[in-house]
């Protein structure tokens, strides 16, 4: 298994056969981790998904990773069941982003479901509890930049198309819920970040509702990305209970395809709406949805961080999934 490709097995229609076939939909931000976990899972559905990111075969962005691109993830869309159409996007250049709807528009004539999971921040981070005013300015300002501004500019080019048949799904990616997120991060621009997405969402719920369109807001658990696995963990997707001894929470873990197949059940729900303005997590959609991870597990990670990591509960980690 190629490196690009940990944690990202997937279930694959036939051609024509997925309850997402005919559909389109956009990723951005789908070069690796949960991105990519949810095109191939959009793709294995059967939809037409359009990937999106900086890092390609012949550039790579300031995230520095190399091995996985966006050509990569368009590829295994397509090998799961669906059309998977590489654009290189950078998401704060707003020709790009323009141009890029203008050709889904063109191509395509419709837009079912945008995916605002651009990121694009880890290499900003520095330890949490660091002072607000202490902090590299410069480094917290580009991670809004590229975890809050990115998101805006992509909705404001794309929604116009979303919003032109109703029944258009918008998720916007983050990290926590809002009752996790109540508690801070300990990070303040991370912090900040994290909480954005659910404030648009809570805007946006209104405004896309009079169009018939749904907008939520989509957390995945303690998510076995390539560069947690790698660079945090230094385990593989195959070999990842070898890190539980290093960070007994990463047993309550998912792959990327766990948060992918959340997407991919909200997508074909013609009961979608239901959801509009909610804050939702993939590990409470497996148990509405009935989905499992690859290992066929579900995976509850926010029961985890509320009950252990936030509460007084004693529980093993193994209880959680």
């Amino acid at each position: 298994m190629k490196q690009g490709e940990q944690g990202q097995q997937h279930d694959t229609a036939p051609a024509g056969e997925g309850p997402l076939t005919g559909r389109v939909a956009l990723v951005a931000g789908a070069t690796r981790g949960a991105g990519r976990g949810m095109a191939v899972q959009l793709g294995a559905a059967g939809a037409t998904v359009y990937v999106t990111g900086r890092t390609t075969r012949a550039s790579v962005s300031e995230m520095g990773r190399a091995s996985e691109t966006i050509e990569e993830t368009a590829e295994l869309v397509t090998a799961a069941g669906g059309e998977g159409i590489a654009v290189p996007t950078d998401h704060l250049e707003r020709d790009q982003v323009r141009a890029l709807v203008e050709r889904i528009d063109r191509e395509q004539g419709r837009l079912d479901v945008l995916v605002n999971d651009i990121w694009g921040g880890d290499h900003l981070w520095w330890p949490a509890g660091a002072l607000m005013w202490e902090a590299d300015l410069d480094k917290g300002l580009r991670m809004l930049r590229l975890g809050v501004e990115t998101h805006i500019v992509t909705s404001h080019y794309a929604l116009p198309l979303l919003t032109r048949r109703p029944g258009g799904l918008l998720v916007e990616i983050t990290d926590g819920t809002v009752e996790s997120n109540a508690v801070y991060r300990g990070h303040f621009f991370y912090d900040l970040a994290k909480y954005a997405p659910i404030r648009m969402v809570l805007g946006l719920a209104q405004e896309l509702g009079k169009s018939g369109c749904t907008a939520v807001t989509l957390t995945p658990g303690f998510l076995r990305s390539e560069t947690m696995l790698d660079t945090h963990m230094e385990v593989t997707e195959d070999t990842w209970r070898d890190a539980v001894a290093k960070e007994p929470a990463f047993a309550v873990s998912e792959s990327p395809a766990f948060v992918g197949r959340a997407v991919a059940a909200l997508a074909a729900d013609p009961d979608v709406a239901r959801w509009n303005g909610r804050s939702l997590s993939s590990g409470g959609l497996s148990r509405v949805y009935g989905f499992t991870d690859i290992d066929g597990s579900r995976p509850d990670a926010e029961g985890y961080i509320r009950d252990v990591v936030n509460g007084d509960s004693t529980a093993s980690p193994e209880d959680y999934r």
